[in-house]
């Protein structure tokens, strides 16, 4: 097998994998991986519009999410409201019940997170890091990573895109 092709087999294999063990943790809550990814995007940044959500998130492509959210709303993890000035544009923030559920994700999300950092251990993960990022880089869910690489929670500019 030739080196791009077993980058390439491998890096499905590890994100498959990796979804499975994460959809399997959050299971007990009733929460996919996307909708994890929804509901954690939505702790650190609170509030985002719907387009902002969208081009934050790696887990779907595209700048609309609302069939997701739609779900989230429905299970009362999510408070939709439209902007007065605007009904086009939708703020999302996070109900009691979802921030509660977001902060069990976290929990969930560093046990992974640990046993990431014990399998990279003594690599040089920027070397790592840089490569992936220049695979990524046009592409929809590259730019998302950069998105919020770039713009840490909590940091200005980073909620209601």
């Amino acid at each position: 097998m030739r080196p791009a092709e077993q980058i390439r087999f491998l890096i499905l294999a590890a994100q498959r994998e990796g979804n499975r063990q994460l959809a399997q943790a959050l299971r007990p809550l009733g929460i996919t991986p996307s909708q994890g990814e929804v509901l954690r995007l939505l702790a650190d940044r609170q509030p985002l519009t719907l387009s902002g959500l969208g081009e934050l998130l790696v887990c779907e492509s595209g700048t609309n999410p609302s069939r997701l959210v739609d779900r989230l709303v429905a299970a009362g993890h999510i408070s939709r409201a439209e902007a007065p000035h605007d009904r086009r544009t939708v703020t999302l923030t996070l109900t009691p019940h979802g921030t509660r559920v977001a902060a069990q994700i976290t929990n969930i999300e560093e046990r992974m997170y640990q046993q990431l950092e014990a399998a990279g251990a003594g690599r040089d993960l920027d070397e790592v890091i840089g490569y992936l990022q220049t695979l990524t880089a046009d592409q929809p869910a590259g730019r998302a990573v950069r998105l919020r690489t770039e713009h840490p929670a909590g940091s200005a500019g980073s909620s209601g895109r």
